[in-house]
C-alpha cells in the first residue's frame, strides 16, 4: 500500500542500467549517482508532498534524495565512493567492537549528511570523485538547515587533467541557539554551472542533553 514494493524494482532496474554503462563503478558510486541526481520536485515542478494525514511537504526522511532520474544518473559528474572495507568497519562500530565510532559515523563517505545530536558545533569530511570531464570546476551551493550555520571549505573545487580525480572538503555545522529540537533539513550541492548539479541531503537535530527524548 505504501508503494515501497515498487520502489525496489525501479531502483534495481536503474542500478542495472548504470552498471551496464559503467561496469567499473562500485556499488557506492552507483548509489551516489542515483541519490545526487534525483529531483526534489514532482513532474509538475512543484515540491514533493508526503502522503500523510494531513498532507505535508516531504523531507529527506520521506524521499531520501528525491525522485530518481536515470538519464542524469548516467552522467552525475561527481560521486561519493566508499571502499567495501569501510562498510565492514561501520558494521563493527554498530556492534560495539570498535572505539571512537562517533566520528566515524559522521565521516563515512555517504551521499548524505546526518547529525543527530548537534550540541554546539561539529566538523566532518566528505570526498568527491570526478567521473565527468577531466577539466571541470565545481562551485558550492548550500541550503542550510533552519537554525544551523553551515561552513564548507573549500567552496570551489577544480579538476585538471594533471590533478587527482578526488577532492576532499570539510563541513562545519554550528547551532545558532542551544535548544532541544527536531530535525531540520537542507542540502549541499556542487554545480559546474552547466550539465552537472550534484546534490546531497542534510538532516541536523540540535540537542541539549542526550537523555532528553525527541518529542517533535
Amino acid at each position: 500500500n505504501s508503494g515501497t514494493s515498487m520502489a525496489c524494482p525501479h531502483v534495481s532496474a536503474v542500478t542495472a542500467l548504470l552498471k551496464s554503462v559503467h561496469p567499473d563503478w562500485s556499488p557506492a558510486m552507483i548509489k551516489s549517482a542515483i541519490v545526487t541526481t534525483a529531483s526534489v520536485t514532482d513532474r509538475f515542478g512543484m515540491p514533493i508532498h508526503a502522503e500523510a494525514v494531513p498532507r505535508k511537504l516531504a523531507d529527506p526522511f520521506d524521499f531520501g534524495g528525491g525522485h530518481i532520474d536515470p538519464e542524469r544518473a548516467v552522467d552525475p559528474g561527481l560521486v561519493y565512493d566508499v571502499d567495501a572495507r569501510e562498510y565492514n568497519k561501520f558494521f563493527n562500530c554498530t556492534l560495539g567492537y570498535l572505539d571512537g565510532c562517533e566520528s566515524y559515523y559522521l565521516n563515512l563517505n555517504l551521499p548524505s549528511i546526518a547529525v543527530p545530536d548537534l550540541k554546539d558545533k561539529v566538523v566532518l569530511q566528505r570526498t568527491v570523485t570526478n567521473v565527468g570531464p577531466a577539466e571541470a570546476t565545481y562551485h558550492l551551493v548550500v541550503e542550510g538547515p533552519a537554525g544551523i550555520d553551515v561552513f564548507v571549505e573549500p567552496s570551489v573545487i577544480n579538476f585538471t587533467r594533471s590533478s587527482s580525480k578526488s577532492a576532499k572538503f570539510m563541513v562545519r555545522f554550528t547551532a545558532r541557539q542551544r535548544v532541544q529540537g527536531g530535525y531540520t533539513f537542507g542540502s549541499l550541492t556542487w554545480s559546474d554551472g552547466g550539465t552537472h548539479s550534484v546534490r546531497i541531503p542534510i538532516a541536523v537535530r540540535t540537542v541539549i542533553q542526550d537523555f532528553v527524548a525527541d518529542t517533535s
